[in-house]
């Protein structure tokens, strides 16, 4: 007397001719379910052929001179409040260590056309914030340019993001990411003008 196994029959691929219209329905609907998915978690960008842009709507905002009085307590160095236009959206604020020695303050702000600009300010030295803040690419030397007589040093970073730096003593101020020459020059006379956080 054989064996009855009480196991179901493993599951398999029915043949294509088994395959009806209800079939093709269903795994349409589910292809639209991923595309909708996909949609809904990357509309917040935008394809633009200069550069990337942010919807800034979608995106957390952050009280930067409220945060920037937190931190300047616990600093070797006074932190500046750029007063940034009308527009512009500050959406990240954090203090850190530079590897090769010093603290950075980090302010993030998006631009009233959604581009986004990053403000460090710093007691490391020039080399160790370039390395932060470009990566262990290389950067080139763009040249000095004036702003209302500070001047910023101009840097091109291995994936083309431009990078400003300049000494306040006793800080050093850097500007990056992918704003305009306008909106750089906006946030480094604004910075280079702001009143220190706290005063």
């Amino acid at each position: 007397m054989g064996v009855v196994s009480s196991e179901p029959d493993p599951l398999s691929k029915p043949p294509r001719s088994a395959l009806t219209g209800r079939h093709m329905v269903a795994a349409l609907a589910v292809l639209v379910l991923v595309v909708l998915v996909a949609g809904g978690v990357t509309r917040s960008c935008t394809f633009a052929p200069t550069g990337p842009t942010v919807d800034s709507s979608r995106l957390p905002v952050v009280d930067a001179p409220a945060e920037l009085a937190r931190l300047a307590p616990g600093l070797q160095f006074p932190v500046r409040v750029p007063a940034v236009p009308a527009g512009w959206r500050a959406n990240a604020v954090d203090s850190a260590p530079v590897p090769d020695g010093g603290q950075a303050v980090r302010t993030g702000y998006l631009t009233a056309d959604g581009r986004y600009l990053r403000l460090v300010q710093s007691d490391a030295s020039e080399e160790a914030l370039l390395t932060a803040e470009a990566g262990a690419g290389p950067v080139t030397a763009q040249g000095v340019v004036d702003i209302d007589g500070q001047r910023w040093v101009a840097y091109v970073g291995e994936r083309g993001e431009q990078i400003w730096i300049t000494e306040l003593a006793p800080a050093r101020l850097l500007i990056t990411g992918s704003g305009s020459e306008a909106d750089f020059r906006t946030l480094a006379a604004s910075v280079a003008a702001g009143e220190p956080a706290g005063a």
